[in-house]
């Protein structure tokens, strides 16, 4: 069982750092598939491992200097993306005390997390022909990270697909910049809500081995995945983006009948 865990994490954040989706929109789904726990106790490794794993590839990537970040904006749109991490987080909180059934919450989080990819996937094959804004009023983009942290939050993917349409629609950036900024944005939202929950007390029940092992295949996934977006053209990103698009969107169906 550790191995199927170093396994999904490890692959899902070599991929998820290439393309800045963080890891998290492929552990959660693929985890939910398998059954091996609950809902929420899923959605705490994922966020502890894409934290992991943002942390290595923002670090890696700003050192080597494979892509520009405006700064400015990225930190507003971090600090909002912390904001709604808090808030996405009290909403599944919330969510789980009043349906008082996971299989429920699950069902929720995939069909939210379908509509997301399916319309994630129309941009990005349409994207040469929708034109793009160039934001840079600080009170949109706060407002704009603070809905993205809602989202990742309270879906527990850590930021996913959602975030690189977002800052390639309303800021102009192009795909490795974007998928920079979405870890930038993934690493303060999933902080805030690591931290929301270990105050709060309400940390699911997990084995140790599992977040230590989960926790080592994100480092080690944004590690690998940081090398790799060196050498990768914006392309072959744009192609692994749209490939992962459909299996999300594949196994997010399978997770909501599943959890029917």
């Amino acid at each position: 069982m550790v191995l199927v865990f170093f396994a999904v994490s490890i692959l899902s954040c070599t991929v998820g750092s290439i393309c800045g989706i963080g890891g998290g929109v492929i552990i959660k789904p693929v985890l939910d598939a398998t059954g091996i726990m609950g809902v929420s106790s899923i959605s705490f490794l994922s966020g502890c491992t894409v934290l992991a794993m943002s942390v290595v590839s923002v670090y890696k990537n700003l050192r080597a200097g494979t892509a520009k970040m405006d700064v400015r904006i990225s930190t507003t749109l971090a600090a909002g993306g912390a904001l709604g991490g808090v808030v996405g987080k009290s909403m599944f909180q919330g969510l789980k005390e009043t349906v008082g059934n996971e299989n429920l919450v699950g069902m929720t989080q995939a069909i939210v997390l379908i509509v997301i990819t399916l319309g994630t996937l129309v941009y990005t094959v349409c994207k040469e022909k929708i034109r793009t804004k160039n934001c840079t009023q600080i009170w949109l983009c706060a407002v704009i990270g603070i809905i993205l942290g809602i989202m990742s939050s309270f879906l527990g993917i850590g930021g996913g697909p959602i975030n690189l349409v977002v800052l390639a629609y309303f800021f102009s950036m192009s795909t490795k910049e974007a998928a920079l900024s979405s870890l930038y944005i993934i690493m303060f939202s999933q902080i805030t809500s690591f931290v929301q929950t270990c105050v709060t007390g309400t940390i699911p029940d997990i084995q140790i081995e599992s977040l230590v092992v989960m926790i080592a295949g994100g480092i080690l996934g944004g590690t690998i995945g940081s090398r790799i977006n060196k050498k990768i053209s914006e392309e072959n990103v744009n192609k692994l983006f749209i490939f992962l698009m459909a299996v999300i969107v594949v196994i997010n169906v399978y997770n909501a009948v599943k959890f029917a």
